[in-house]
């Protein structure tokens, strides 16, 4: 008995503490929930008794290089139903329909739906919205959203791309720095009962929104619209299927320009551009017309650059030292290689030459033999080097990679037609950094366009500074073929004539590029130019796609030089790149030619404004002697022997007087620094910088 008594004392026991056990459990998690979850759980409480609308944050603006903005933002209002609190609901269905133009089927089902909140129409104008909120039907809530505008319209369409529905990017800078410009939304939280009706005398809670963060792009809205409109002229005048110009500053790859003609309306983009009646179209059909509508073909686009690529095979020939200027070639109007005649674009041939003299001329059997002397391996190492084989890393979406033969399958045959910019694809940009490296003393920057982000305040959250990826050739490589395409333009039998400057000493290539297929006899002309031409501040770029003549008619790339001519002579001065006061223009055409670049900004520079000097020098050499007036050079004979039996030829250099006028005393003190550092750099670089320094100094001297 006693024994039993014993055992259930004991069970008792063992339940009580248990028990107790489990209190002390309920309590202390009570303690955790209402002291150090009470938060948490508040705002639970909360969420259960709020309704939710957003507020889209204004999207940040986009200005030019002078503060003009680009793109900016305009107030429109959200249309939306809760369907708990619609009291008239056949008035509300009529009033939507007769403000909104929807029909009454569609206003309907969303009014009649069962849901917490309905949204009938975005993008509506403030003044409608103001409409429907002044007529005081329960359950209509009208909230101000922002809409993407463009006060310039088609300017820099493809540049800057555009928004859609939802205020998110869909191409160009637009969706290239969407996370940046769109900003951060707000909240409209209203107290609801267990039903989700909204109080009433219960105020609102509001998360006020943050503005996105603005961009200060490079370009410049008026040379860019000067630049559009020179572009649609010759595209008009000539038919052809489109004209691309880029300008750039090649001293650290900022983009002044980018022009793709025609352009589209950025406030209407799903508007074609082409005049086609999209009535009746297939929706599939309408979208690839819109895709390639909104192509950039600067960077989306890949085609053969013909002879603008001759500065490449150029400047990897000096820089592995298998041309120099003292070589001698003969253009019979056709080179042999591997059983194949491949022409010169002078059918007659250019006789013996130097290789200054091939460069002026374009010839390609001269670029043919630098090609083949330096090799597959060597070639293919110079794409690379140039940034031929990989994307420019360029601050815009859609860039496409160049079309190019690996070195283990490019032929002879290949090789050669490859020296003169044919057989292989690039893009416009990818020409336009590895030209800029070429003439701005061997480095290649990385293009860009945005130059600065900026905040609400004004204050610059951060600046995009210049990339410089690598070192492409050397500073005297450089001034010999800067010094080569300016007497490309100069010299009256260069190419690139028709691109001379009044009042500046222009450099630049001439391009021509038969499409494929070649039986058609399509072409595609350019012209790729700077200025100055000692210490560029400018590239232009001009790119004419199929202008609309008769089959070989359209290989003249004089139509693209002179457009090049009529952009420099305005955007020189308007960027104060002011004259050579020692150069005269040898046409006085050309002076007349201008047209002007419209500067509208308050307190901005007006186009050709500068700093004048009082007073002249006259110029002086390094030891101060004072250089006499330039006089008239006399005919140059140089002898030629090809090595294969050929006669003599002279040939005489067809230079015209330039009469001389005195420096400015800014430009004499630049001129004398870089003698200075070029007789320093003459007897300390490699021998291969010597060998080019020495080409020049002979050439000039010529």
């Amino acid at each position: 008995m006693k024994k039993n008594y014993t055992f259930h004392k004991r069970k008792v026991w063992i339940v009580f503490f248990l028990c107790l056990l489990m209190i002390l459990c309920l309590i202390g998690r009570l303690i955790y929930l209402m002291g150090f979850r009470s938060n948490y759980y508040y705002e639970k409480a909360e969420d259960l008794h709020e309704r939710e609308r957003d507020i889209k944050a204004a999207r940040g603006e986009i200005v030019d290089a002078k503060g003009k903005v680009l793109a900016a933002n305009k107030t429109v209002c959200t249309i939306s139903v809760i369907h708990s609190q619609i009291k008239e609901p056949e008035k509300v269905i009529a009033l939507l329909t007769e403000k909104l133009g929807i029909s009454e089927q569609t206003v309907r089902k969303k009014v009649e739906k069962i849901s917490s909140i309905e949204r009938i129409r975005t993008n509506v104008e403030k003044e409608t919205g103001d409409e429907i909120r002044n007529a005081g039907f329960a359950g209509i809530k009208v909230d101000e959203d922002y809409r993407r505008y463009y006060p310039m319209g088609t300017l820099a369409s493809k540049v800057l791309g555009f928004t859609g529905g939802d205020n998110q990017g869909i191409i160009g800078l637009e969706v290239e720095y969407d996370d940046i410009l769109k900003g951060k939304p707000g909240k409209i939280l209203t107290t609801t009962d267990a039903r989700g009706i909204e109080l009433d005398g219960i105020g609102e809670n509001r998360e006020e929104p943050q503005k996105g963060y603005t961009l200060r792009i490079s370009l410049d809205a008026d040379i860019q619209k000067y630049v559009q409109q020179a572009a649609q002229t010759v595209m008009e005048e000539k038919q052809a299927e489109r004209v691309s110009i880029l300008l750039m500053n090649p001293q650290n790859g900022e983009i002044y320009a980018c022009v793709n003609v025609p352009e589209f309306d950025l406030n209407e983009p799903f508007e074609l551009n082409s005049g086609m009646d999209a009535e009746g179209m297939s929706e599939e059909k309408k979208q690839d017309l819109l895709n390639q509508m909104w192509r950039n073909p600067c960077l989306n686009d890949t085609y053969e650059p013909g002879s603008t690529f001759k500065i490449i095979t150029m400047a990897a020939g000096l820089a592995e030292g298998v041309v120099s200027l003292n070589d001698s070639f003969y253009c019979p109007g056709y080179k042999l290689v591997e059983d194949r005649r491949i022409h010169c674009a002078n059918r007659r041939g250019h006789g013996a030459q130097n290789f200054v003299k091939g460069a002026e001329n374009s010839c390609n059997p001269v670029f043919i033999e630098v090609g083949l002397r330096l090799g597959a391996d060597k070639y293919y190492q110079y794409f690379r080097q140039f940034g031929l084989m990989e994307k420019t890393g360029i601050d815009l979406p859609g860039e496409a990679y160049g079309l190019i033969y690996n070195s283990d399958n490019m032929g002879p045959t290949d090789l050669a037609v490859n020296s003169f910019g044919q057989s292989y694809n690039c893009t416009m940009i990818q020409m336009a950094a590895a030209f800029a490296s070429v003439i701005n003393g061997g480095s290649y920057y990385e293009p860009h366009v945005v130059k600065q982000i900026v905040n609400d305040q004004g204050s610059v959250v951060r600046k995009i500074e210049p990339n410089l990826v690598r070192e492409t050739v050397s500073e005297s490589t450089s001034e010999f073929i800067r010094h080569a395409l300016f007497m490309t333009v100069d010299d009256e039998e260069g190419t690139g004539k028709a691109g001379r400057v009044a009042g500046y000493r222009v450099g630049g290539k001439t391009g021509t590029a038969e499409k494929l297929p070649r039986s058609a006899h399509n072409y595609l002309v350019s012209f790729c130019g700077f200025a100055p031409a000692d210490d560029p501040q400018l590239l232009v770029y001009v790119v004419i796609d199929t202008p609309n003549l008769p089959g070989k008619e359209q290989a003249h790339s004089t139509f693209a030089t002179e457009v090049f001519q009529k952009i420099m002579t305005e955007a020189l001065p308007y960027l104060n790149v002011f004259p050579d006061t020692d150069t005269v223009a040898e046409d006085a055409s050309l002076a007349d030619q201008s047209e002007g670049i419209t500067n509208n900004n308050e307190g901005g520079l007006e186009p050709g404004t500068g700093e004048t000097e009082a007073e002249t020098e006259a110029p002086t050499d390094a030891d101060g002697n004072v250089i006499p007036q330039e006089t008239t050079p006399q005919d140059e004979v140089v002898p030629f022997d090809d090595g294969l039996g050929l006669p003599m030829v002279q040939m005489r250099a067809q230079r015209k007087p330039r009469a001389w006028k005195p420096f400015r005393r800014r430009r004499l003190c630049r001129t004398e620094r870089k003698r200075r550092w070029r007789r320093r750099r003459l007897h300390s670089n490699s021998g291969e910088d010597r060998s080019a320094y020495a080409c020049c100094m002979e050439l000039r001297k010529r």
